[in-house]
C-alpha cells in the first residue's frame, strides 16, 4: 500500500477497495493511506482518490478544473451506452446546463417548501412505525422504515402512486449499480418507460406534482425536452431515496451501540440536529463521486494530467484528522457546517433540506414511541454493490417500549 506511482502519489491495489472488509469499514484503509498523502492512485488504473479534507473541498469548489461532465455515459457489458437520461442530470453536468436545470428543480426543495411538507412526512413515519410488531421482537429497520419512508415521500412529490415504491427502490439500486459498471439495462429501460408514461399522462391531465411542474416548466421561453425531464425525474428518484435511506440507517446503527445517546436524545430533542450532522460526517451516506480534470493541475502535491478521473471520497475527507479532532470518535459538539457529506459549491446536494427533515422526523417519532434501541440477534448486512453510497441492506434491531 506504500508503493507510489510516477507522479509520487501513494498507491492502493484495486483488490483492497473491493474486499468485503473494506465495504464493512473503509475508514481504517483511508487512515493508512492518508498517512502517505491526501491523493492516492489506484494501481493499474488512471483513477485517483481524493481522501484529504482540504483537497476534497478544493475540488468541489473548482468545477472549472474538475468537471462533473467528463465521464457521463454509462456503458453496459455489451459496450452500448445507455440513453442520456441515465447520466444523473445535474450531478454529471457543468455550467451553463447545470445552472439552467438546477435553478428550476431547486424550487421544489427550498427550506420553506420542506417545512410545508413536514406534517406529511411525520404522518408517513407514524404510519410505518404503527406497523412495527409490539414487544421484544426483532425487525429489519431498513425494510420497515429507512427504505419505505423516503421512497414514499419522493414518489408522492413526483406524483407516483406509493404502491409503486418497491419498483422505485429497485430502479434506484439498478442505477447506482450501473454507475459502478454493472449492466442492469433492462431495469433502467423499465424505469424510463414508466416515467415517460407518467409524463404523457400529466400532459393529458395535469396534477399537483413535480412531473406536471417539469412538463409545464419553461426556461428562457422554452419548454424542457423530454430527455431533460426524464433525467431530472431519475435524479430525484435516486437522490430522493438513496441518500436518506442510508442516512437514517447509519444514524440508527450508531444508536444501536450507544444507549447513552438514545437516552440523551429522548431527554433533549435539540440534540437531534447535531446528531444528524455528526452522523453525516462520521459515516457519510454518499461516500464518493467522480470528477475529471479539464486541464493539468497539481492536487495534494500530485500532478494530475488533463483527463484524469478522480473520485472525491466524502467519507474519507470527513474523517481527516487535519480537519476534525478525534475523527473516529462520534461527538455532538462539532461545528455543524464543517463536513462535506452533502458536497459544497455548485453541486451541493439540492435534496439536503429534505433528507435532514426526514431523518429528524423519523428519529423524533421513534424516540417518542420507544424507550430503547438495540441490535437484534441477526447480523447486519452492509451494501456492497457500490463505492458511491454507504448504508445497509439489512439492519436488524429491537425497539423496547
Amino acid at each position: 500500500m506504500t508503493d507510489r506511482d510516477r507522479a509520487g502519489a501513494p498507491q492502493v491495489d484495486l483488490a483492497t477497495l473491493v474486499a468485503p472488509d473494506f465495504f464493512d469499514d473503509p475508514y481504517p484503509t483511508y487512515a493508512r493511506l492518508r498517512e502517505q498523502g491526501p491523493v492516492v492512485s489506484v494501481a493499474g488504473t488512471r483513477t485517483h482518490l481524493v481522501i484529504g479534507f482540504d483537497e476534497a473541498y478544493h475540488v468541489l469548489r473548482h468545477h472549472e478544473i474538475y468537471s462533473s461532465a467528463g465521464e457521463r455515459r454509462i456503458v453496459g457489458s455489451d459496450g452500448v451506452a445507455a440513453p442520456d437520461a441515465f447520466q444523473l442530470v445535474l450531478i454529471t453536468d457543468d455550467p451553463p446546463r447545470h445552472t439552467r436545470l438546477r435553478g428550476l428543480v431547486n424550487r421544489a426543495f427550498t427550506p420553506a417548501r420542506v417545512r410545508d411538507l413536514e406534517p406529511f412526512i411525520r404522518s408517513v413515519v407514524e404510519q410505518l412505525v404503527a406497523q412495527f410488531a409490539r414487544g421484544e421482537r426483532e425487525l429489519d429497520i431498513v425494510a420497515d422504515l429507512t427504505v419505505p419512508l423516503p421512497v414514499t415521500v419522493i414518489a408522492t412529490l413526483l406524483g407516483i402512486p406509493p404502491a409503486d415504491g418497491g419498483r422505485f427502490k429497485r430502479w434506484s439500486s439498478a442505477l447506482i449499480s450501473a454507475q459502478q459498471g454493472s449492466a442492469r439495462a433492462g431495469e433502467l429501460m423499465e424505469m424510463a418507460a414508466y416515467i415517460m408514461g407518467a409524463l404523457r399522462a400529466r400532459r393529458a391531465a395535469p396534477a399537483e406534482d413535480l412531473i406536471t411542474a417539469l412538463a409545464a416548466a419553461e426556461i428562457d421561453g422554452e419548454r424542457l425536452q423530454d430527455i431533460e425531464i426524464l433525467g431530472l425525474a431519475v435524479l430525484l428518484l435516486v437522490a430522493g431515496n438513496e441518500t436518506t435511506t442510508n442516512l437514517i440507517g447509519n444514524m440508527l446503527n450508531v444508536l444501536a451501540d450507544r444507549p447513552d445517546l438514545w437516552a440523551r436524545l429522548r431527554d433533549d430533542r435539540t440534540l437531534i440536529e447535531p446528531f444528524i450532522e455528526e452522523t453525516l460526517r462520521f459515516d457519510s451516506p454518499v461516500q464518493s463521486l467522480p470528477r475529471v480534470t479539464l486541464t493539468e493541475t497539481v492536487l495534494g502535491g500530485v500532478t494530475l494530467p488533463a483527463g484524469t478521473q478522480i473520485h472525491v471520497c466524502y467519507g474519507a475527507a470527513n474523517r481527516d484528522p487535519a480537519a476534525f479532532a478525534e475523527p473516529d470518535t462520534f461527538r455532538l459538539d462539532r461545528e455543524l457546517s464543517r463536513h462535506v457529506a452533502f458536497g459544497t459549491g455548485i453541486h451541493y446536494c439540492l435534496g439536503a433540506p429534505l433528507a435532514r427533515a426526514e431523518a429528524r422526523l423519523a428519529l423524533d417519532v421513534l424516540l417518542d414511541r420507544f424507550g430503547e434501541l438495540r441490535r437484534g440477534p441477526t447480523a447486519a448486512l452492509r451494501q456492497r454493490a457500490s463505492h458511491i453510497v454507504r448504508g445497509f441492506q439489512m439492519l436488524p434491531v429491537v425497539l423496547g417500549e
